[in-house]
C-alpha cells in the first residue's frame, strides 16, 4: 500500500502544477488591460512631462521652467488653486460629513440613506460643463434664483452686496457642488464602523455624549476624516472644466495656467507648462500617499 501511495501523491503534485501555471496566466491576462492602460495614460505621459519640463522651446536641456515656478505670477496660481481646494475641502468634508451621520447613525428611514446614496453617486460625477451651466442658469446674473430673490425678497446679490458667481467665491460654492456627495460616499463605511456596543458602554460607565465623541468616537474616525478631506483637496486641485467654462480663464489657478502655455492662445511655453503639471502632480502625488496612509489606518476599525 505503500508502494502505490507514493506514486499516486507524486503525480497529483505533478499534475496540480501545470494547473496553477495556467491560473497564474489567465490571472496575469485579467490584469493586461489595466497594466496597458497604466503605462498608456499614466507613466508614458509623467515620463514625457518629466523630460518637458526640463527642455527649452528649442529642445535644450535647461532647469529655467522650474525657476519660473518661483516668480509671483506662478505662485499666485498656485496659491490659488490650493486656498479654493482647502476650503472646498474642508467645508465639503464637514457638510459630507454631518449630512451622512444623519442619515446613517441619526435613526431616520433607510429609504432616505438609499436616496442620499444615489444622489451622492450622480452629484460626485456631475462636474465640467453642465456643471458651470446649470449653475449659471441658477445664480448667474439673470438666473432663476437671483431673479427670485431680487423680484420676491428684494435682495439683488450682485448690486446690493457685491456678489458674483464668476468670482473666487462662486467657483467655491460651485464646487462644493461635487465636493460634499463625495464626501458622503466616502464616510460613509467608516460611520458604519462605528458599533452600538462602543456607545452603550461608555453610556454606561458614565460617559456624557460630548466624552464619547471626545474619547471614543472622533479619534476612530479621524484617519477617515482626515483622509477623506485629503482626498476632496485632490479632487477640487485638479478640477479645469468646470473652472474654465465657469470664468472664462479669468481666475488664475494651477489647471487653467497649464492650458494657457501648452495651448498657445496668448503664451507659449510649452516647457514651463510642463513645469506646471510636474508641481501638480508632486502635490496631488503627497495629498493621495497621505490619503492611503491614513486609509490603512481607519480600516482595522472596519473590520
Amino acid at each position: 500500500m505503500t508502494e502505490t501511495a507514493l506514486p499516486l501523491s507524486t503525480g497529483g503534485a505533478l499534475s496540480a502544477r501545470p494547473l496553477r501555471r495556467g491560473r497564474g496566466l489567465l490571472n496575469w491576462l485579467g490584469v493586461a488591460p489595466f497594466l496597458l492602460f497604466a503605462v498608456a495614460f499614466l507613466i508614458i505621459p509623467t515620463v514625457y512631462l518629466v523630460v518637458g519640463s526640463f527642455q527649452d522651446a528649442a529642445g535644450a536641456l535647461t532647469i529655467k521652467n522650474y525657476g519660473d515656478l518661483l516668480t509671483p505670477t506662478n505662485l499666485r496660481t498656485y496659491g490659488n488653486s490650493i486656498e479654493i481646494s482647502a476650503v472646498t475641502a474642508i467645508a465639503g468634508a464637514i457638510l459630507g460629513f454631518l449630512l451622512a451621520y444623519a442619515v446613517i447613525a441619526g435613526g431616520l428611514p433607510r429609504f432616505l440613506r438609499s436616496a442620499l446614496m444615489t444622489f451622492s453617486g450622480v452629484a460626485s460625477n456631475f462636474a465640467g460643463v453642465p456643471l458651470a451651466l446649470a449653475f449659471t442658469f441658477t445664480l448667474g446674473r439673470v438666473g432663476l434664483l437671483t431673479l427670485f430673490v431680487r423680484n420676491v425678497v428684494g435682495v439683488d446679490l450682485y448690486n446690493d452686496h457685491g456678489f458674483s458667481l464668476f468670482s473666487k467665491l462662486g467657483l467655491e460654492i460651485v464646487y462644493l457642488y461635487f465636493q460634499f456627495p463625495l464626501m458622503v460616499l466616502i464616510i460613509a463605511p467608516a460611520i458604519d464602523g462605528l458599533k452600538r456596543d462602543w456607545r452603550e458602554a461608555s453610556e454606561n460607565m458614565g460617559a456624557s455624549t460630548f466624552q464619547y465623541w471626545r474619547y471614543v468616537a472622533l479619534p476612530i474616525l479621524m484617519p477617515s476624516l482626515l483622509g477623506s478631506t485629503i482626498l476632496l483637496f485632490a479632487n477640487a486641485f485638479g478640477a479645469q472644466a468646470t473652472a474654465y467654462q465657469l470664468t472664462g480663464g479669468s481666475i488664475d489657478i494651477a489647471t487653467i495656467a497649464i492650458s494657457r502655455q501648452i495651448r498657445g492662445d496668448v503664451l507659449f511655453n510649452e516647457g514651463l507648462g510642463y513645469a506646471l503639471a510636474m508641481g501638480m502632480v508632486v502635490i496631488m502625488a503627497v495629498s493621495i500617499g497621505l490619503y492611503s496612509i491614513l486609509q490603512r489606518r481607519s480600516e482595522r476599525w472596519l473590520k
